[in-house]
């Protein structure tokens, strides 16, 4: 999924970035996919998997494929 879809699944960058504790949502926007250190935060804010957030580093399991 590409980080412009993740951010509208999240709720907007406005949205993501008061869950994150960002002041602004400018950041949020120049990202080119969820930085490393935010890829846990943002998973237990929205429910979105880390498998999701960033497919580079989480890999699904057979298990979750079928979910």
């Amino acid at each position: 999924m590409d980080i412009r879809a993740i951010i509208k699944k999240a709720g907007g960058p406005a949205r993501v970035a008061r869950l994150l504790g960002f002041k602004s949502h400018t950041s949020v926007l120049r990202w080119e996919k969820v930085p490393d250190d935010r890829i846990i935060p943002l998973e237990a804010a929205t429910g979105i998997p880390r498998e999701e957030l960033r497919p580079d580093l989480y890999e699904r399991t057979p298990a979750q494929e079928r979910a």
